[in-house]
């Protein structure tokens, strides 16, 4: 347990300098601050989703839920589906290696998503922290990856709903050309077909899964992040 706090604190948490702290391991964890370090404010991803899915991926961490903490994915669905709002951030060795377009549920909203469920049947996505788990072939949706809605209430049945990583057509730039928007899917993250396969290689086996929306009933009831 001492380890894994240790790993949260100096790799992922950065930390003021308040009153009380050691000042030369304050330098040190800014030194690690990985927002900063890895230009993530250049992609489009705000410091105050970031450093949410760092909260929810700690608690993770130190309930023993993610085999593999080294990797965060985040989908930041306060940004328009046009922009490349998928983000797979090496934790570990500080990289930002995948930022892509994905899709949200088609009952969740036109360019932007506005509404979410966890009831199967609804077409919407589902907000939260998910663990990945592992690679599938789908019979509609081909190589895939399962992933496990872990809050009660918003994401928890999303292996029920089927909700997936998978490869679509109309996740990609050529879609938003064509259409003007991105187009959308029956609740899961769907990812650009030439991007599924890297992607899916790189987060399988236990890694961190965010699914970001400013609702105002998931950020006040969501145990991870409160």
């Amino acid at each position: 347990m001492r380890k894994i706090i240790i790993y949260v604190l100096f790799l992922l948490i950065p930390i003021v300098n308040n009153a009380g702290v050691n000042e030369s391991v304050t330098k040190k964890v800014i030194g690690n601050d990985i927002y900063s370090l890895v230009n993530l404010a250049d992609t489009g991803l705000s410091r105050v989703v970031f450093d949410l899915a760092v909260k929810g991926m700690t608690k993770l961490i130190i309930s023993g839920k993610l085999q593999n903490p080294n990797i965060v994915t985040i989908a930041d669905y306060s940004q328009s589906s046009n922009k490349k709002r998928l983000y797979v951030i090496d934790l570990k060795n500080r990289k930002l290696l995948y930022n892509t377009y994905v899709a949200h549920g088609r009952n969740t909203g036109d360019e932007f998503a506005k509404s979410f469920s966890n009831v199967e049947g609804s077409f919407k996505s589902s907000l939260g922290f998910y663990v990945t788990e592992k690679p599938i072939i789908g019979p509609n949706t081909g190589y895939a990856l399962l992933i496990k809605g872990v809050e009660k209430g918003f994401n928890d049945h999303a292996v029920k709903r089927e909700i997936i990583i998978h490869a679509a057509e109309y996740a990609s730039e050529n879609f938003i050309k064509k259409h003007g928007r991105l187009g959308r899917s029956y609740g899961c993250p769907s990812l650009p077909p030439d991007m599924n396969k890297p992607i899916i290689e790189t987060i399988k086996g236990g890694t961190c899964l965010f699914l970001y929306n400013p609702n105002k009933e998931y950020i006040g009831k969501s145990t991870l992040l409160n």
